[in-house]
C-alpha cells in the first residue's frame, strides 16, 4: 500500500503576511470607491492638519522701507510668535507690485507662501492688458489689515492753503499747476485725475517711480504732490510741507486739521489699504486660521498704536475672508470704472 503524502506545515508568518496584504488591498479598494463622496472639506482637513510645520514666506511686492513693508514686518514678527515657525518677509519689488503678485499666484496653495499688498492690486486688472495673473481668480482674500490714506501736499511756503485755492489757481492759469504721483495708474494718479474731472481743471500729471516726488515738490519742480500719509506726515509736522486734504472718509488723528477731499468739495471716498492674500485653492482651514490670527494681532493695543503712528487706520471691525473678498471685488470694480472713465493707460 502506497503511503499518503504528508502535508508540510503551513508557514505561519507567511500566512499572516498574506492576510495583511489582502486586508490592505480591500481597504484601498474601499477608499477608491468612497473617494467621490468625500467632501472637499475632508480632503482639505487632511492637507491642513499639520500646518504650519515649516517656515512661512510673506511676499511684499514693494521695496523695503515703504509703508507696506513696515506693516508686513510688524505682522510677521507677531505671527512667528503665534505659530512657532519662522515667518520670513521677502521683498519682490517691480512693475507696481505686479512682479511679486505674479510670483505668489504661481506658488503651491499650501499656506506657506502669502502676499501682503496694497490698493494698487485692485487697480492692476483694469490698467494692464497682460497682467500675468488675475487678482480675483488667482487669490483668496485673507483679511484687510489697515487703511492707508494719501495726502494732497504743497510746500510750506506755498500761497495755496486749501483745495479751493488750488482749484482757483488751476482755473486761472491751466498751465500753472502740475501734480506728482507714485506713477501711472497708481492710487495717487487716480486721485489727481478725479480732482481734474470733478473740478473741471487740467493739472499736468508728473509720474514718479523712484521716490523723488518729495524732493521735486520741495524744490519747486511740481506744484502739488499726492503721496502716502505714512512717509509725508513727519514732513508736514516738521513744517516743510502743508497738507491740503486727504482721501477717505475720516481725518487722520495725526493731522486732525487736515480735511478730507469730500469735506473740501471733491467727493472721493476710495482709499488705499494693506491686506493679506493667499494663492487660490489654499485650504479653508488655513485661510480661516490666518484670518483669526491677523485680526487678533491688529487688535493688540501696541499694534494699533504703531499703525496710528504710521498715519494709518487699523480696522475697527475685523473682516472675515468673505467680507474682505466682497470689499475687494467692489474696489476692483470702482477703480476700474475710474481708470476707464479717465482713459488712463500704462504707457
Amino acid at each position: 500500500m502506497t503511503p499518503t503524502p504528508r502535508r508540510l506545515p503551513v508557514d505561519l508568518p507567511l500566512q499572516a503576511e498574506r492576510r495583511r496584504l489582502l486586508a490592505h488591498g480591500m481597504a484601498a479598494a474601499a477608499a477608491v470607491c468612497l473617494a467621490p463622496w468625500m467632501t472637499a472639506s475632508a480632503w482639505a482637513q487632511g492637507t491642513a492638519g499639520g500646518w504650519p510645520n515649516k517656515p512661512i514666506k510673506v511676499v511684499q511686492p514693494f521695496a523695503a522701507g515703504g509703508g507696506g513693508d513696515i506693516v508686513t514686518r510688524l505682522l510677521a514678527e507677531k505671527m512667528q510668535a503665534e505659530l512657532g515657525q519662522p515667518v520670513v518677509v521677502e521683498n519682490r519689488a517691480g512693475a507696481g507690485g505686479n512682479i511679486g503678485a505674479q510670483m505668489v499666484a504661481r506658488q503651491p496653495a499650501d499656506g506657506y507662501t502669502l502676499l501682503t499688498t496694497s490698493g494698487g492690486f485692485a487697480i492692476a486688472p483694469s490698467l494692464f492688458k497682460s497682467l500675468g495673473y488675475d487678482p480675483v481668480k488667482d487669490f483668496v482674500p485673507v483679511t484687510k489689515i489697515a487703511v492707508a490714506p494719501l495726502l494732497v501736499l504743497v510746500r510750506a511756503d506755498s500761497p495755496l492753503r486749501s483745495m479751493a485755492d488750488l482749484i482757483a489757481l488751476a482755473k486761472k492759469d491751466p498751465k500753472a499747476v502740475s501734480y506728482a504721483s507714485f506713477g501711472i495708474g497708481s492710487p495717487s494718479h487716480m486721485i489727481g485725475e478725479s480732482i481734474n474731472r470733478q473740478a473741471g481743471i487740467t493739472m499736468a500729471h508728473v509720474p514718479y517711480s523712484g521716490g523723488n516726488a518729495t524732493t521735486d515738490l520741495l524744490g519747486g519742480q511740481v506744484t502739488v504732490a499726492i503721496l502716502d500719509a505714512l512717509s509725508q506726515t513727519p514732513q508736514v509736522k516738521a513744517g516743510k510741507m502743508r497738507a491740503l486734504a486727504l482721501n477717505g472718509n475720516q481725518r487722520l488723528p495725526a493731522l486732525p486739521d487736515v480735511p478730507t477731499l469730500t469735506e473740501s468739495g471733491i467727493p472721493f471716498d476710495l482709499v488705499g489699504w494693506h491686506a493679506m492674500f493667499a494663492p487660490a485653492g489654499t485650504p479653508r482651514e488655513i485661510v480661516e486660521r490666518l484670518n483669526r490670527m491677523v485680526n487678533q494681532i491688529i487688535a493688540q493695543p501696541d499694534v494699533k498704536a504703531r499703525l496710528f503712528e504710521m498715519a494709518m487706520f487699523p480696522l475697527q471691525q475685523p473682516t472675515t475672508p468673505e467680507q474682505w473678498g466682497a470689499m475687494f471685488r467692489s474696489d476692483v470694480q470702482a477703480w476700474g470704472e475710474l481708470v476707464r472713465s479717465a482713459g488712463i493707460t500704462p504707457n
